[in-house]
């Protein structure tokens, strides 16, 4: 039987602000998006047996959910249908981005599966074609099958490339014990922060923000989740403290959290940092362009 492995990539947020909430009640964002290399595995063989089953291994939460629940599954599952691939697929995910902590697993294991069962059955797709089904799975999902840097807007699945900076060492400091729920991060900037984010004028926030896309190193950190996350989990705010006290240049809630990323000047200076966590868990990574991602991946799937 034939088999692919393929790496799912997290991802961070740059930049990350809400601009308030649109009229089909999901909030309008402009975020820069940016692949890191703290990846999870997922491998797709070909069955005899028709269907497709799903095993997850590395967090035992996912491995005890009904699998047809499951991103990849309903991946596999929506693009068999549209390519007309009748052959059964066994997938194996092993799980090492931590879950619900803003690191956008879920949505790279997702894109993962597009791309993958691509590769599997030797087909190609239209890529307009192939980005409406990935937002169909989630908002994170198109920026997924591209990777690098890129400019999200609308609920963040309109994907725009940006220009790559040079690489940058990371640690990603993820709590064991805080899990911030996405939808109620939400409903707190809802609650109040909108009305503050709003105060400036738009037409000034939008050319800054085009400014920062377009800048060569990137800009600095910003994440408008901070001023909703942090004062109802301080230790939040106290990791990313910590990060700046240990050498980082620069420190950011990841997503809407609950894992907080720190940037440094080396691979080593963030290996050192990392002790000032042993309580939580750590992984010491770093950013790399669109077409190291694209060559990580297998290449162009899709025309």
């Amino acid at each position: 039987m034939k088999f692919i492995r393929v790496p799912a990539y997290a991802k961070v947020n740059l930049r990350l602000e809400i601009l308030g909430r649109r009229t089909d009640g999901y909030h309008e964002l402009r975020t820069i998006f940016q692949s890191i290399t703290l990846h999870d595995t997922l491998v797709l063989e070909t069955t005899r047996k028709p269907g497709i089953d799903l095993r997850i291994v590395g967090n035992t939460q996912l491995a005890g959910e009904p699998g047809q629940e499951n991103l990849v599954y309903r991946a596999l599952h929506h693009l068999s249908n549209e390519l007309g691939f009748r052959r059964g697929v066994s997938a194996v995910l092993t799980k090492r981005i931590p879950v619900g902590r803003g690191l956008g697993g879920g949505s790279s294991d997702a894109a993962a599966a597009l791309t993958g069962l691509l590769r599997l059955a030797g087909k190609r797709i239209d890529a307009a074609r192939l980005a409406e089904i990935a937002s169909g799975l989630g908002a994170d999902v198109p920026f997924f099958l591209y990777g690098g840097r890129a400019l999200g807007i609308g609920r963040g699945d309109e994907i725009y490339p940006l220009p790559d900076v040079p690489r940058r060492a990371m640690l990603v400091v993820s709590p064991h014990d805080i899990a911030v729920p996405t939808k109620e991060a939400y409903l707190w900037i809802a609650n109040g922060l909108a009305q503050r984010l709003t105060k400036q004028p738009a037409a000034t926030k939008l050319w800054r923000f085009c400014a920062l896309c377009w800048s060569p190193q990137g800009g600095a950190l910003s994440n408008n989740f901070e001023a909703a996350v942090f004062p109802r989990y301080p230790r939040l705010g106290a990791i990313k403290r910590e990060l700046l006290r240990q050498g980082a240049a620069e420190a950011s809630l990841a997503g809407s959290g609950s894992a907080v990323f720190g940037v440094f000047q080396n691979p080593a200076m963030a290996r050192r940092a990392a002790r000032a966590f042993p309580n939580d868990q750590v992984f010491t990574c770093s950013t790399f362009s669109r077409a190291e991602y694209r060559r990580k991946l297998g290449g162009p799937d899709f025309a």
